[in-house]
């Protein structure tokens, strides 16, 4: 995945014409395209493939399961033409090494904690844990929330500068995108804000400009 704007959408848009034709739009101002199940259940798997051939895509299906469903939904994502895969770290050390060994040449990013409220209740409590455990297993990077700049620097000193931080919240959530670049984060995440927006690249935009302005 490339880190020119230091963005990415997350595409959470469930009419499957409505998201091809933002990401039209927005393509030349993010560095990829996140994906969940909504996007996913209302298109089909498929568009994974179409959007790929437009941006990188994440899979974001934040893979949680024993280590032999995880190898075979994360090979079907590369299959399909995503470039990352996101992934829960919760599942432990076999699990996200099946996820690692059946990326081959895509990325995995691993959820340490989660951005909005009731990521606190759970989650940010073994976050540095977790965290821990992508560096050491070899994970490409981490997801850790902009909505707590705080704990993102911390997950960022948990981490050090050799593995990239995605920083979801931004926007909807109450994240600031300047506020995360700061705590470390390398790539924001905007969802809402920019494929809800009357224009969509406008938004990215701005907020590309505002990362670069850094």
């Amino acid at each position: 995945m490339r880190c020119k704007s230091r963005l990415v959408l997350s595409l959470d848009e469930t009419s499957p014409s409505k998201a091809l034709e933002v990401v039209n739009e927005v393509c030349d101002h993010v560095d990829a395209v996140k994906v969940n199940w909504p996007l996913v259940l209302s298109a089909g798997p498929e568009i994974i493939t179409r959007l790929s051939l437009m941006s990188d895509v994440i899979c974001d299906f934040k893979v949680a399961d024993i280590p032999n469903t995880d190898r075979l939904i994360v090979e079907r994502c590369m299959e399909l033409g995503a470039s990352a895969v996101i992934v829960h770290g919760f599942t432990g050390e076999d699990s996200l090494n099946a996820c690692l060994e059946a990326a081959e040449g895509g990325e995995v990013f691993v959820v340490t904690e989660m951005s909005h409220p009731g990521g606190e209740m759970f989650t940010s409590k073994h976050a540095e844990e977790i965290a821990a455990m992508a560096l050491r297993c070899g994970a490409h990077g981490i997801i850790a929330p902009a909505t707590r700049p705080e704990r993102l620097a911390t997950l960022r000193d948990v981490i050090g500068d050799g593995m990239r931080i995605l920083s979801p919240g931004v926007g909807a959530q109450g994240g600031g995108a300047a506020a995360a670049v700061n705590a470390g984060a390398n790539h924001v995440i905007v969802g809402r804000s920019i494929y809800q927006a009357a224009d969509p690249a406008s938004v990215a935009r701005s907020i590309a400009e505002e990362i670069s302005a850094l």
